[in-house]
């Protein structure tokens, strides 16, 4: 994959509003606001104007003229150039078929979830819980209150992000159904602890397999 010379996804947003129609930095980023992408994309004022110089640089949008508007000082419009029409699809379609390793922070945690108790483990995966409800409310709230005014069309991340905090909201509820019904759990000498069947012990013919595998990379690779 050809790496791009703007690959911050602020850029990506920027171009894409701009392909709409040309606006100044300020417009941008209310329209960001108002449609929720800023949600998807993080936004703070910096970077959208280092972000737009770096695209300047690159040749993938130009200023269109200027404006102002009451009292505020005057604005530079930007518009998308063809080279940045052209570099907005292509990175779309990269975006849209391919996948992409993540490592979000609720995973690794769950990585090594058995170091808590069970009883610990539940308690904290219920007060989660309780965020995700309370979050995927107000998405849904907001996402209701933003169609009066939005095409479906620009409301698809929002969408996509609902379905996917209903998704989680499910998942984390059968973990906790699990450690309550013994699924995950058992109980020794009254206390519940975690269901290990495989011990330490177990892993060391992978170790092994492992290492051999490296060191015939490495010998492999010094040839």
């Amino acid at each position: 994959m050809t790496k791009r010379k703007v690959s911050n996804l602020l850029a990506l947003a920027i171009l894409s509003l701009l392909r709409e129609r040309p606006m100044h930095p300020y417009e941008i980023s209310a329209v960001m606001k108002y449609r929720g992408i800023s949600h998807s994309i993080k936004l703070n004022y910096g970077s959208l104007y280092s972000v737009i110089e770096m695209l300047l640089r690159e040749g993938l949008i130009i200023p269109q003229g200027t404006q102002r508007e009451g009292r505020h000082p005057e604005r530079t419009i930007y518009t998308v150039t063809e080279a940045g029409s052209a570099e907005l699809i292509d990175w779309l379609r990269t975006l849209i078929r391919t996948t992409a390793v993540e490592y979000p922070q609720f995973t690794a945690g769950l990585t090594f979830i058995g170091h808590l108790a069970p009883a610990d483990a539940e308690s904290l995966l219920e007060e989660r819980l309780g965020h995700l409800k309370e979050s995927h409310q107000k998405m849904r709230t907001l996402y209701q209150h933003t169609l009066n005014d939005v095409d479906p069309i620009y409301l698809l991340e929002d969408e996509y992000r609902i379905v996917m905090t209903e998704g989680e909201i499910a998942w984390v509820e059968k973990v906790i159904r699990e450690i309550k019904d013994g699924t995950l759990t058992e109980i020794i000498d009254g206390t519940r602890c975690w269901k290990i069947r495989h011990h330490e012990s177990s892993f060391q013919p992978i170790v092994k397999l492992s290492e051999q595998a490296e060191a015939k990379a490495i010998t492999e690779a010094q040839k």
